[in-house]
């Protein structure tokens, strides 16, 4: 078996997931069971069978091109043990998995092969399975290490997180996530998890990205927030703190998975991690010669903070 660490999970499967290996382990604090991922036709005996009759629906929008589909016995609400899960990857692959357990389970379908079961797995499955099972909750931000720390982008699609994000990584600051980072509450600090080793500054279908040997090596507390705001390219770079609801108007949106049986959960956890970690607004130069300059500032006011 060969081992991979994933959101701070080590995750068990039959093959390496990545052609590049990372050396370590990222686990992340408190009791975290590994995950194993099975291939589905290497079961004995009928442990899923109950999955193919599943009725409740719910349908994704099109990711990467694909259209999504998740399924249960119930309606959605919070996992309970036993209850029977599976989502669908049109055309490629098939994940069945239950609430309360530790094993995935995988049925690649006409187009499907292993680096596109690993590809959904890594950015979409495990993220869906511990946001319902593990109370993870998934920001749609870029985060390297700032000062032994991670230190969060967010910007809406295309507003330059990746981009800023890959200058970070070229002057050597570690990654932390390329695009869904994992976050949770543990004693009294909000941390982030190390995604996957992959970084992707261009918007490709179904590519995780490069691979990143400068992969942060264990979970820390969240530093910083910085939302990004692109202005003129002659605009001078500034960096305001935000406060009160601003904060919840940058962030709420920023949810990889946006259930409505998590929303209230959400909100709380939310309000009282913007009270514990700082968010600014760092208003730069929509202008590629002038990255830099952002990245300078950015790396000086977390100095002085």
């Amino acid at each position: 078996m060969s081992t991979t660490w994933l959101y701070g999970i080590e995750v068990h499967s039959a093959r390496p997931l990545f052609r590049t290996h990372t050396d370590g382990g990222a686990a992340a604090p408190g009791d975290h069971p590994a995950v194993q991922l099975l291939e589905r036709d290497a079961l004995r005996g009928d442990q899923l069978a109950d999955q193919v009759g599943l009725t409740e629906q719910t349908r994704f929008q099109l990711t990467h091109g694909r259209q999504l589909g998740l399924y249960s016995d119930r309606p959605l609400a919070q996992s309970l043990p036993g209850q029977p899960w599976r989502l669908d990857v049109e055309g490629v692959v098939s994940f069945h998995w239950c609430g309360g357990e530790h094993s995935m389970f995988y049925e690649l379908r006409e187009a499907g092969n292993w680096e596109l079961m690993a590809f959904w797995f890594t950015h979409i499955v495990l993220p869906l399975q511990l946001t319902l099972e593990r109370g993870y909750d998934f920001l749609h931000a870029a985060a390297v290490d700032l000062g032994g720390a991670p230190a969060l982008f967010i910007a809406p699609s295309g507003g330059g997180k990746s981009t800023l994000a890959a200058f970070f990584l070229q002057q050597g600051h570690a990654l932390w996530s390329d695009d869904k980072l994992a976050t949770f509450h543990h004693e009294d600090d909000y941390w982030a998890a190390p995604s996957h080793p992959h970084h992707r500054p261009w918007r490709e279908f179904e590519v995780l990205g490069r691979p990143v040997v400068n992969f942060a090596p264990q979970s820390r507390p969240i530093r910083a927030i910085y939302c990004l705001r692109a202005e003129d390219p002659a605009a001078d770079i500034t960096i305001e703190e935000l406060v009160g609801f601003r904060k919840f108007e940058e962030l709420l949106p920023q949810y990889l998975f946006n259930f409505d049986h998590l929303l209230e959960h959400r909100l709380a956890w939310l309000g009282q991690m913007l009270d514990a970690v700082p968010v600014y607004c760092v208003h730069r130069p929509w202008a590629l010669p002038r990255l830099r300059e952002t990245y300078l500032a950015v790396c000086a006011h977390a100095t002085a903070r």
